[in-house]
C-alpha cells in the first residue's frame, strides 16, 4: 500500500505540474494579459463584472467577486463585481419555476449591460446553466471570459477569452483557475489605482 506522505507528493507534484505547463506556451499569459486589459476598460467605462460557476466553480466565482469588490492587496474603493449565485431565493425559486439552467442567464439579463464583463467557470466547459448565461451575454453584448480545463468544451467556442487550465482533474483545474484569478484581481487593482 503507498504511503500517505507519498499520495500527497503526488497531489502537490500534479498541481505544479499543471501550472508550470502554462508557462511553456504563449497563450495562456497573452490571454491572462488580454482579460486584465479587457476588465481595466470596463472598470474605466463604469461597467461591472459579473460571475458564475457551479459547486467548487461557484465558490471560485464568490471568492474572485469578493476579490474584487472587497480588496486585494491594498485600500482602495470597491469595484462592481458579482457572484450571481449568492441570492439563494433567487436561485432556487428560479431552478423550481423554470429550470436550473436558466439560473444565470435570467439573472444575467436583469442586470447585465452591453459592456459588462462575465466571468463563466466550468471545469467541463460544458455546465449547461454556464453555457446558456455566455450565449445570453453574446445576445447582449456582454464581453465572455471563460475559465475550463484541459478538454474540449462547448464554452470553447462562445467566450472572447479562453483561460484553459492543462489538466483534465478538476481539483488541479480549480487550483489553476483560483490562481489566474488572482493574478487578475491583483493586476486590475494596480492598473486601475497605482498611486
Amino acid at each position: 500500500m503507498e504511503d500517505l506522505s507519498d499520495i500527497l507528493r503526488k497531489g502537490i507534484k500534479a498541481s505544479i505540474s499543471a501550472k508550470e505547463k502554462m508557462l511553456d506556451g504563449s497563450h495562456i499569459i497573452d490571454a491572462l494579459s488580454q482579460a486584465v486589459n479587457k476588465i481595466v476598460d470596463v472598470y474605466d467605462k463604469d461597467g461591472k463584472v459579473l460571475f458564475c460557476g457551479n459547486g467548487g466553480s461557484a465558490a471560485d466565482a464568490q471568492h474572485l467577486a469578493a476579490e474584487l469588490s472587497g480588496r486585494y492587496y491594498f485600500d482602495r474603493p470597491p469595484l462592481n463585481a458579482e457572484a450571481m449565485h449568492v441570492n439563494t431565493s433567487y436561485l432556487t425559486a428560479v431552478a423550481n419555476d423554470y429550470s436550473y439552467e436558466e439560473v444565470y442567464s435570467r439573472y444575467l439579463r436583469g442586470v447585465g449591460k452591453k459592456g459588462d464583463v462575465l466571468m463563466a467557470f466550468s471545469t467541463s466547459g460544458n455546465s449547461s446553466n454556464v453555457v446558456r448565461a455566455i450565449e445570453v451575454a453574446k445576445k447582449m453584448d456582454i464581453f465572455v471570459i471563460g475559465f475550463t480545463g484541459g478538454k474540449q468544451g462547448e464554452m470553447d467556442g462562445l467566450c472572447d477569452i479562453i483561460l484553459k487550465a492543462p489538466s483534465t482533474d478538476t481539483a488541479r483545474i480549480q487550483e489553476c483557475h483560483i490562481m489566474l484569478g488572482h493574478l487578475i484581481c491583483e493586476q486590475v487593482e494596480s492598473h486601475l489605482f497605482k498611486s
